[in-house]
C-alpha cells in the first residue's frame, strides 16, 4: 500500500487505518477474493501494480448513429466520443477509485476528463473522451482504455453512492442521462 498519512517516515507496508492508501495489485486481488470489491469479466492482463485497466465494450461517436460493439472504432479528428467498459465494478463503502486515461491514447491525441468512482457505486462506466488530434484515431473494441486506481477512505462512507444520488447506479452500457 502507498500511504499519505501524517507520519511520512512510516514504510509503505506500515499503513495505518487513519491514512488514505492506494491499493496494490495484491490488495486488489485480496479484496476481490473476499468479496469486498467486485470487477466482473476480470482479466489478469489488466491488473497493474497499483490498479486495474478497464477495457472497451462499446463506443458511441458524437454525431453518428449507433454503437460500435466490435472491430475498430474510427474516431474523426476533433470529435467527442463515449466509451462503456466491459467490466462492471462494485465498490465497497470504504473504497473509491480514480480514473486515468492510458498513455497509449494520450500519445495519439485523445483527451479524457474522468472523475472518481464513488464508494458504493455498482455498474459499468461511461467515459467521455475527445480526439484532439488532426488525424483519425482507431480504437479497437476490447482494448484497455483507462486505469482505475483504488483508494481507501479515511473511514467508510456513512451513505454510499446509491444512497446519496445514485443517478447512474446499476448502469449498463453507454449511459448519458441519469437513470433517476
Amino acid at each position: 500500500m502507498v500511504c499519505r498519512g501524517k507520519d511520512k517516515r512510516k514504510k509503505y507496508d506500515e499503513c495505518v487505518d487513519a491514512a488514505m492508501c492506494i491499493l496494490s495489485d495484491k490488495d486488489i486481488i485480496e479484496r476481490m477474493n473476499n468479496g469486498e470489491l467486485g470487477i466482473s469479466d476480470y482479466s489478469e492482463r489488466s491488473l497493474t501494480p497499483n490498479g486495474y485497466d478497464l477495457r472497451i465494450s462499446e463506443i458511441s461517436v458524437r454525431g453518428k448513429d449507433g454503437l460500435i460493439k466490435e472491430g475498430i472504432a474510427s474516431i474523426p479528428p476533433r470529435t467527442m466520443f463515449y466509451v462503456s467498459t466491459i467490466e462492471r465494478v462494485k465498490m465497497p463503502s470504504g473504497v473509491c477509485a480514480q480514473l486515468w486515461l492510458r498513455t497509449t491514447w494520450i500519445r495519439k491525441g485523445i483527451i479524457g476528463a474522468f472523475g472518481k468512482i464513488d464508494a458504493g457505486f455498482e455498474g459499468t462506466l461511461t467515459l467521455g473522451a475527445y480526439n484532439a488530434s488532426d488525424d483519425v484515431v482507431e480504437i479497437p473494441i476490447k482494448e484497455r482504455f483507462c486505469q482505475m486506481v483504488f483508494e481507501t477512505l479515511h473511514s467508510a462512507a456513512d451513505k454510499n453512492y446509491g444512497e446519496r444520488s445514485g443517478n447512474y447506479q446499476g448502469q449498463t452500457g453507454i449511459t448519458l442521462a441519469p437513470k433517476k
